[in-house]
């Protein structure tokens, strides 16, 4: 992933019921369910800069960046998703592929923000969120273990580089088929305070349509403000903001880098929204060795968010390495 803002979309999921590694390092990243957060082992981790859908700058203030990330496809590059149905509850292994043109499977990936690739994995509701790190063979496969809490449509998302001359960042989508009993949840209600194992998070700032807008968020544990935030992935934190409906997906880091900026209270993003609608974010931070996600629901075209209240979120405790 670039440095900056990098933005994408990707399609809704419509399901309701449904080995010799290398290189990477496997792991689970930030998650969020409708359950408080667990805590989590992660990794130790630039300025910023605002960019457009996958991460390629030049989108003016006033120029909405173009959606991306519908495709399972783009740019002779395909996401071969080898599990699109699990069981609700059950730990199983995610197993995918980016495949060229020539439909062999890549092996060689840019190292970016220290991963070859970044997976998601959303719920179509927007109350399960995972940020995998998954192992890599040499044959190509990609794997990693999870446990999806609820039945229902997901989205899986490879956030990645290619390791080729004048390749480009990409987010492929594919649809994940959740099986089990199914029970619809509303879309939790906007706030502007979260809480994450213990520590409480205030958001700051407005999400707009087609202009660059600064969010703020701001740590604290126990009333005293975090000032000895650590660096994950290279960075003091990390905000994925998911649109409500077709799941636009806008992955945004931090102004300032670890060595250059204040290592909080304070995390400051700079964030575009592809058009008005509601939000989803989703921000990770590390703290005490540990990695934690505060969730928000936000309006873009408006107030940023309705009056402070504590939006709850499914955690299953799992990170990525």
């Amino acid at each position: 992933m670039h440095a900056g803002l990098k933005i994408t979309a990707f399609a809704a999921a419509l399901a309701a019921t449904f080995g010799t590694a290398y290189g990477v390092g496997q792991g689970i990243g930030p998650v969020a369910d409708d359950e408080p957060p667990a805590r989590h082992d992660a990794h130790a981790g630039g300025d910023s800069v605002q960019s457009g859908a996958s991460g390629h700058p030049g989108h003016s203030e006033h120029e909405s960046p173009p959606a991306g990330g519908l495709q399972i496809s783009e740019n002779g590059y395909t996401l071969d998703l080898r599990t699109p149905r699990l069981a609700a509850g059950r730990t199983a292994e995610l197993r995918f592929a980016v495949r060229g043109d020539d439909g062999r499977a890549v092996t060689a990936f840019r190292r970016e923000h220290d991963k070859e690739l970044h997976l998601i994995v959303a719920s179509r509701d927007l109350n399960t969120y995972r940020h995998l790190h998954p192992t890599r063979a040499a044959d190509g496969t990609w794997s990693i273990p999870v446990a999806l809490p609820r039945a229902g449509g997901y989205r899986v998302f490879a956030d990645f580089t290619p390791d080729k001359k004048g390749a480009e960042n990409l987010t492929l989508g594919a649809d994940l088929a959740v099986s089990g009993t199914y029970a619809p949840r509303d879309l939790p209600a906007p706030n502007t305070t979260a809480t994450a194992d213990g520590y409480e998070v205030k958001l700051g700032g407005a999400l707009r349509p087609g202009a660059a807008r600064e969010l703020k968020l701001t740590v604290s544990r126990d009333g005293r403000p975090v000032t000895d935030l650590q660096p994950y992935l290279g960075a003091y934190g990390h905000l994925v903001a998911l649109r409500s409906g077709d799941l636009a997906y806008l992955h945004v880091h931090p102004n300032g880098e670890p060595g250059t900026t204040a290592a909080g209270p304070d995390i400051s993003f700079t964030a575009t929204a592809p058009s008005s609608g509601t939000y989803r974010l989703f921000l990770d931070f590390k703290h005490r060795g540990e990695v934690h996600t505060a969730a928000f629901t936000v309006r873009a075209g408006g107030a940023v968010a309705a009056p402070a209240q504590e939006v709850p979120h499914e955690s299953s405790g799992e990170h990525g390495h």
